[in-house]
């Protein structure tokens, strides 16, 4: 029979730990979200050469959309202002929608970042990140000398 020695305040350690960890994270979120009002939809589709991705951004025209690439890192910025009255049976209704937002995605090292293409229609920002070429793999002769 083998003799384990336990701490029984170790368990307490790593409760701590792990809240401190969450905390954490909780700070970063809450500094995220101080920036960013909302945060649009985006699919993501992988095709044999590009990476497509797909963001639902309506009431934001396509030249107030910031697009931005820099150490692998793909950000989408910009802010919804929007308004609308309607008139019924003697009575007005406005309604406001704004809000900056901000998403950020990294990019896998196939991405080519020299070539992405982007294009808004219809409340959709569609973006287009090539593949780069994949490398051949070749043969080495060995001679003798």
């Amino acid at each position: 029979m083998n003799i384990v020695r336990r701490d029984p305040w170790s368990l307490f350690a790593e409760m701590q730990n792990q809240l401190d960890r969450a905390l954490a994270q909780q700070s970063q979120n809450a500094d995220a979200d101080s920036v960013a009002h909302w945060r649009p939809a985006v699919d993501i589709e992988e095709t044999e050469d590009s990476f497509v991705l797909k963001a639902d951004i309506p009431g934001v025209s396509p030249e107030d959309i910031e697009l931005t690439m820099d150490k692998g890192v793909l950000a989408i910025k910009g802010e919804r202002k929007s308004e609308s009255t309607e008139e019924k049976n003697g009575y007005t209704r406005t309604e406001r929608r704004f809000g900056r937002f901000e998403r950020r995605f990294s990019l896998p090292d196939s991405a080519d970042p020299e070539n992405i293409e982007a294009r808004g229609k219809d409340g959709v920002l569609a973006i287009v990140i090539p593949k780069k070429p994949v490398a051949q793999a070749r043969k080495i002769e060995v001679t003798r000398h």
